[in-house]
């Protein structure tokens, strides 16, 4: 038996807008689901929002998203959660970083660590902190 998680990212009305952007940094195929596209839009200024939508790309990358209704509640939040990523060499997770880190804050600098050859920590612009660092025991 095999079991997958997935990060699934909720926006308002900017999950589009993150998803196109992971999928620019990683590579792979959008798909996009409007509320319009789905018949469930309950506000017509939201019909062009995201009811569902992936990026998958075939380097393993794989992350989820949506625009929270304006019927429901929706907090940001800080701090409520990261998007780990984990490569195999500095070049690797330092190429990533650099798509990433447009318009982004950083929050620790990407560079050698105690524990990795690299390792970094940003807020994107979309609100998303992204924690990337290099698998331990690899060299980069």
């Amino acid at each position: 038996m095999s079991l997958t998680t997935t990060i699934h990212l909720n926006f308002r009305g900017d999950a589009r807008a993150a998803l196109e952007s992971y999928r620019s940094a990683f590579g792979g195929e959008l798909t996009v689901v409007t509320y319009g596209d789905a018949g469930n839009a309950q506000e017509e200024s939201e019909a062009d929002q995201v009811m569902w939508g992936q990026v998958i790309a075939p380097n393993g990358f794989h992350v989820m998203a949506y625009d929270v209704p304006s019927r429901m509640a929706y907090d940001r939040g800080e701090n409520s959660f990261f998007v780990s990523l984990r490569g195999q060499t500095a070049e690797e997770v330092t190429g990533y970083w650099e798509k990433l880190s447009e318009g982004a804050a950083v929050v620790v600098p990407i560079g050698p660590s105690g524990w990795a050859p690299a390792y970094g920590m940003l807020r994107d612009r979309f609100g998303v902190v992204w924690v990337l660092d290099v698998v331990s025991g690899h060299n980069g």
